[in-house]
């Protein structure tokens, strides 16, 4: 008889989803005779769910997260994701209740129960409120359009702010006359409302798109639209129970700006926790103040450097984390400030303002109201005279993308300075933020006690020192360098918030 030596296979298949989270495993098994055909084999299954309870809630929170999360989370959202829509779910449960005290006043100022009242009255009522409303969607978006992205964390709280507003004057309507008093107070409302419309809608966009590592931007709208939706059902459920009970003068008036008050507290919670990527202006000021403050090659008190710095290399930065200038940044600020932050205590010390991406003519105003300050001439609307050292200033800049200039602000006992910053044709992201980092490191310096003069030949050549500190040893390329490794998308253009103008020397 003859004997049959068998060799064992086996085969294991583990499934994963879009997290890589295991979530059942396969186990294939063959047995199979020397010489002979395979007659198949036998497949096990191992559940990586746990069956220890039957009234286990792991299914319904990993349904729950399919329904509501954005696939592949965690690993597919920023890790500010979470923080913000936990604030952001709460604020909008909040602000369900006190739309809904909101609305009854409007309703009760339009008539409702009143049998004097007219359809018609309220019909026209409601156009008016509508067109108003339009015309400020065109005028603000006009306005604040390009500034909307870059300070996207502003608007945001902005937003909530109009519509709480919104919320007040409707509230106020029923106390007003009917007649002109009350039309304008419910325009103003309907104003109100629309503002935060624009701005509540696009900086929202700006956040999702900070929120999708995955390019699923789609999707985590889609599901925050749930989230919404779930929550705005809740908030109408108890604000049904609170709006039943709560029906006089001084308790609608207190639970209104209890609910109010904590709405804006927990959406200034929301945008804080936001640790945005993006350098916009204070963010750069911030940063480009840690860097050059731990440049030991740079010498804050004069506009220069050694000759030989004691290394090629820029080592011993101080290069600030999203998250650790999410925690020092302010959300309402001065847009166009060059400030300077500490980074031992976190102080921060006005240096002066500055414009990006100006047009020819904002530039030679502020030539205009220089030389009126240091050498009055007469000016014409077509010409004028300058001391600007122009053609200095242009071989200063040759083989920049941009030309700079600090002129001194009038009304200071000491010099405050506004940097200028032209931007030529093809200027790169990267290229505006030199000239940010040039104009805030000139203004550090012209504003030490060392520097007092306001002479244009004299600000010239400290703006050309300044240029040759960053160029030293591709010194501002090592910081690029060391930003992105800290997790900053130096690609991202934050500076203009206004429509940028371009222009080219011949």
């Amino acid at each position: 008889m003859c004997s049959t030596t068998h060799s064992n296979t086996r085969l294991m298949f583990r499934e994963t989803d879009e997290a890589d989270n295991p979530t059942v495993t396969y186990i294939y098994s063959e047995q199979k005779a020397q010489k002979s055909a395979s007659s198949g084999g036998r497949i096990d299954l191992l559940s990586t769910t746990s069956e220890s309870s039957l009234w286990s809630t792991r299914p319904l929170i990993t349904y729950l997260s399919d329904v509501f999360l954005p696939s592949g989370y965690p690993q597919s959202v920023s890790d500010d994701y979470l923080p913000y829509q936990i604030f952001d779910s709460l604020q909008a449960f909040c602000s369900s209740i006190a739309g809904l005290l909101s609305s009854r006043a409007v309703l009760q100022g339009v008539g409702v129960g009143n049998a004097d009242a007219s359809p018609t009255s309220a019909l026209l009522l409601h156009i008016l409120q509508d067109t108003s409303g339009r015309i400020a969607t065109i005028l603000f978006a006009h306005r604040v359009g390009t500034a909307l992205e870059p300070e996207c964390k502003t608007y945001r709280l902005a937003a909530d702010v109009f519509n709480d507003l919104a919320m007040i004057l409707d509230c106020l309507s029923p106390m007003v006359p009917a007649g002109v008093m009350r039309v304008s107070i419910l325009s103003a409302a309907g104003v109100l409302r629309a503002l935060c419309g624009v701005a509540g809608g696009s900086s929202k966009a700006s956040l999702s798109a900070h929120f999708a590592k995955w390019g699923n931007l789609a999707e985590l709208n889609a599901k925050d639209s749930s989230q919404e939706t779930v929550i705005s059902l809740i908030g109408m459920l108890v604000g049904s129970v609170v709006v039943s009970h709560v029906t006089g003068f001084t308790t609608t008036w207190i639970a209104l700006l209890s609910l109010l008050a904590l709405h804006l507290s927990l959406n200034y919670a929301a945008v804080r926790s936001v640790q945005m990527t993006s350098l916009n202006r204070q963010r750069a000021n911030i940063v480009l103040s840690a860097l050059f403050h731990s440049d030991t090659d740079i010498d804050l008190r004069h506009s220069t450097i050694p000759y030989e710095p004691d290394s090629d290399a820029l080592t011993g930065l101080t290069v600030l984390t999203p998250a650790q200038v999410s925690a020092q940044e302010r959300i309402s600020h001065r847009g166009g400030a060059l400030q300077w932050t500490s980074p031992s205590n976190g102080s921060t010390k006005y240096l002066g303002s500055a414009e990006i991406g100006i047009s020819l003519d904002t530039f030679f105003k502020h030539a205009r109201r220089y030389n009126a300050s240091t050498a009055p001439s007469a000016n014409t609307s077509t010409s004028f005279k300058t001391t600007l050292p122009m053609e200095h200033l242009t071989s200063i800049f040759e083989n920049e993308p941009y030309i700079l200039f600090l002129f001194p602000l009038p009304g200071n006992s000491t010099a405050t300075w506004h940097a200028s910053i032209l931007l030529k044709k093809g200027c790169t992201v990267t290229g505006q933020l030199k000239a940010w980092a040039h104009a805030l490191l000139t203004a550090r310096i012209l504003s030490g006690p060392a520097h007092s003069s306001e002479e244009p030949l004299y600000v010239s050549g400290v703006v050309a020192d300044v240029l040759d500190i960053l160029n030293e040893k591709g010194r501002f390329e090592g910081f690029l360098g060391a930003l992105e490794k800290a997790g900053w998308d130096v690609g991202v253009g934050a500076l203009e918030t206004r429509g940028g103008r371009r222009v080219s020397l011949e």
